[in-house]
């Protein structure tokens, strides 16, 4: 009886402990942006525990990371980042983790830049009255579906470096990511191709890996320069290149101010699109995939998008 008791309770242990393990044995990947952690889910599968430090409700460049992100990212196995200078909060958090293996180079973290064809670079010397630009180039770059399919394949690379036990699960549930994305880029690039050179306006510099891979222009902005709110004079510049170039379009992304852009467009009549920049910031964007198919419906719809 006592045996039988014994055999009880060990089995009932085991099915308390059981998931408890399996959760201890998860690698534990932390990504500063809501997309990066959504392409880490898809590569990562079951065998990760994924989270994010920023909120894909407010713009990336101006998060405040809280106590409970400092204590994730000190247990992280991996530190998923931009790279570049998007992220200006991003060595102030790895400071307060006291996880000096975080940082560019470290072998706990990944920049997802290192692979990646980077625009706007600038080309002159920047001075403060440049504005707050991208000294290293615009760190937009996931919005290009392209790059997505290097993303993918650098998680899937950095995964099996820390668990090799694990690497053709890695590989190939990248695959099966990157397959059904390779897809959607096809149908897209046909979709939209009647209008590349299509010119659009923006309210921030934030947009260009999208406009590249839609063929489609965007070099002015409500913004008169990155991060200064629009002034009168940027408005009557915007409305005057909106006249001259019958733009149909003013893009914004879901936490910019609608004020300049509801404005423009009474004067102009030129549509208000908000689209998403990152996963999770609307309904319609509920994973990467999901994010990218309704930014570029959203244009094509607007543009009048014929078959």
């Amino acid at each position: 009886m006592k045996i039988f008791k014994a055999i009880v309770l060990s089995a009932a242990f085991i099915l308390v402990a059981s998931p408890a393990l399996m959760a201890e044995d998860k690698l534990k990947i932390v990504t500063t942006l809501s997309t990066y952690a959504d392409i880490a889910k898809s590569v990562g599968g079951d065998l990760v525990e994924v989270s994010y430090v920023a909120s894909p409700k407010f713009d990336p460049h101006f998060i405040e990371p809280k106590p409970s992100d400092v204590l994730k990212v000190k247990k992280a196995d991996l530190f998923i980042h931009s790279g570049l200078d998007l992220e200006a909060w991003r060595e102030p958090l790895i400071d307060a983790a006291a996880r000096g293996d975080l940082r560019g180079g470290g072998k706990g973290q990944l920049d997802l830049s290192l692979h990646i064809p980077i625009l706007g670079v600038p080309t002159h010397h920047i001075t403060r009255a440049d504005g707050d630009i991208h000294v290293f180039g615009n760190p937009h770059y996931w919005l290009d579906p392209r790059n997505g399919l290097t993303i993918a394949d650098d998680i899937a690379t950095k995964l099996s470096e820390l668990d090799a036990a694990h690497a053709l699960v890695f590989e190939g549930n990248a695959g099966i990511f990157k397959k059904e994305l390779g897809e959607k880029i096809a149908s897209w690039q046909n979709a939209i191709a009647q209008y590349r050179g299509t010119k659009l306006v923006g309210y921030h510099d934030g947009w260009l890996y999208l406009m590249n891979f839609v063929g489609m222009e965007m070099e002015m902005f409500l913004e008169p320069k990155p991060g200064i709110p629009p002034a009168p004079k940027q408005m009557e510049n915007v409305v005057s290149f909106i006249r001259r170039n019958k733009v149909r379009a003013v893009i914004l992304s879901p936490y910019n101010s609608t004020d300049a852009a509801e404005a423009v467009s009474r004067d102009t009549g030129v549509k208000i699109l908000t689209l998403s920049p990152a996963v999770g910031d609307m309904k319609q964007s509920s994973d990467y995939i999901s994010m990218l198919d309704y930014n570029i419906g959203q244009l094509m719809e607007a543009l009048g998008y014929h078959e």
